[in-house]
């Protein structure tokens, strides 16, 4: 597959840029009061495209197995979707997100738990295929405080709302819309390229093959506090294409955000719990049962059901009026296999974002980062005879060690609305495994939004 198969999609992604300089966003936040009040909308229509080339160089590899990152290769993906609003009544919006898909990550979407590109979802086609990736509702229910004004983009219409309210949300969309977020890293589109870097990497949050998860949310915001509680639909089987919706395989998160101010710069600390319930297997009995029998370690036949919990904390910060940082540390059940995110049992994250001011380019931006990456021993154990994980699994693991990483990007933004960015990544013992590796990873990123 040569990149000039592609030269339609990144024209497509090119145009959608010229287009207009809306950026894509898909939270219910204010927007400062350096503008003009936007007016109400009742109905909206957006769009984004992107395209990202990623290769990684040679490297050192004794083995490989159906689960290793392959040295020396390049893979493309491309996204187009289309954001649809409607305002039914005060307060309330209906979204639905078709979505066109193409291309491959990696190994496909394979060998490292931090993957290099979130862009790349699970399931890799060479031609462009439609799926639905998000359809919900929302209400808010305005509880009194100051009125704010409200940005018109991406999944959300331009309006007002006061500082405390209530919002319920329920339909298909993904859990990391309202969970997890954090302003510097995010969005895959638009900063951080790395799994591990945008969400936290142990949060096994509900989605399907592409991210995405049947359930409802609430958010309750008063003064500088948030409390949110959501439900979702796990997949039917680990790592599966296809999702329950009778909530018989099931997520309950949990997050409290607070809000405050140092020196006149915003930030916002984030704490989230998860509970997954739902058949899974301990490692260590999928591991005695091969012993037993001799046949490969096979999870399938040790599962039942059982409960999975983890939690993370969530940081930013503004320090200047061009430098925000941001970190992230989050720890899960390592006895027990990841459902449906990646095979990470503990991490840590920090970084930041620089505006490109200083040097005459306001609208640039230089993103970096640094994480950590780990599992548990029994997650080491599996992994060593021969387990194969959601993302991970080098056939052994006779040296195992911490998964670390460093991103670093840089944003070009040439004309107002086209975002074209530089992305690089240094990933040591690539799957935990201290024998391959360090990857040399590369990616340039077009994107645009109207």
């Amino acid at each position: 597959m040569t990149i000039r198969t592609f030269s339609g999609a990144m024209a497509l992604c090119l145009t959608l840029a010229m287009l207009s300089s809306v950026p894509a966003a898909a939270q219910d936040t204010a927007q400062p009061a350096v503008r003009p009040a936007p007016s109400a909308q009742d109905v909206a229509i957006h769009a984004q495209a992107t395209f990202v080339t990623q290769g990684v160089f040679d490297f050192r590899s004794p083995y490989e197995a159906a689960n290793s990152l392959a040295p020396g290769q390049v893979k493309e993906t491309f996204d187009a979707t289309l954001y649809a609003g409607v305002r039914p009544w005060r307060g309330a919006e209906l979204w639905v997100n078709p979505e066109i898909d193409q291309g491959f990550g990696l190994s496909n979407t394979l060998g490292a738990a931090g993957f290099p590109s979130a862009e790349a979802y699970k399931v890799g086609k060479s031609s462009p295929y439609v799926r639905l990736q998000r359809l919900f509702f929302r209400q808010r229910i305005d509880l009194g405080g100051e009125s704010q004004d409200v940005a018109g983009v991406a999944n959300q219409l331009a309006g007002s709302m006061t500082a405390n309210r209530l919002v319920l949300t329920l339909g298909k969309l993904g859990v990391g819309d309202i969970f997890d977020t954090n302003r510097y890293a995010h969005d895959p589109r638009g900063d951080f390229l790395n799994w591990s870097v945008v969400d936290a990497g142990s949060f096994d949050y509900a989605a399907d093959a592409w991210g995405y998860s049947y359930g409802v949310a609430a958010e309750w915001y008063q003064g500088p506090w948030t409390l949110r509680l959501g439900a979702f639909n796990l997949s039917k089987v680990p790592n599966g294409e296809t999702l329950e919706r009778d909530f018989s395989q099931y997520q309950l998160v949990a997050e409290t955000e607070h809000r405050h101010s140092i020196a006149g710069h915003s930030g916002a600390v984030r704490v989230t719990l998860f509970r997954n319930r739902g058949n899974f297997s301990r490692f260590d009995d999928a591991v005695a049962l091969a012993a037993t029998t001799g046949r490969p370690v096979d999870p399938s036949l040790t599962r039942r059901r059982m409960t999975r919990l983890g939690g993370d904390i969530n940081i930013e910060q503004e320090v200047t009026d061009i430098l925000g940082l941001f970190a992230r540390a989050g720890i899960t059940d390592g006895a027990i296999e990841p459902y449906d995110f990646t095979d990470i049992d503990r991490t840590a994250s920090l970084g930041g974002a620089l505006k490109g001011k200083s040097w005459g380019r306001a609208a640039d931006t230089l993103g970096f980062a640094a994480i950590i990456n780990g599992i548990s021993k029994a997650h080491e154990r599996y992994l060593s005879a021969g387990g194969v994980g959601v993302l991970v699994g080098d056939g052994k693991l006779p040296h195992p060690g911490p998964e670390m990483i460093a991103e670093a990007y840089y944003d070009w933004q040439p004309v107002r609305g086209v975002d074209v960015t530089l992305d690089y990544q240094f990933i040591a013992n690539p799957a935990y495994n201290r024998d391959r590796g360090p990857a040399n990873v590369l990616a340039v990123r077009l994107h645009g939004a109207l």
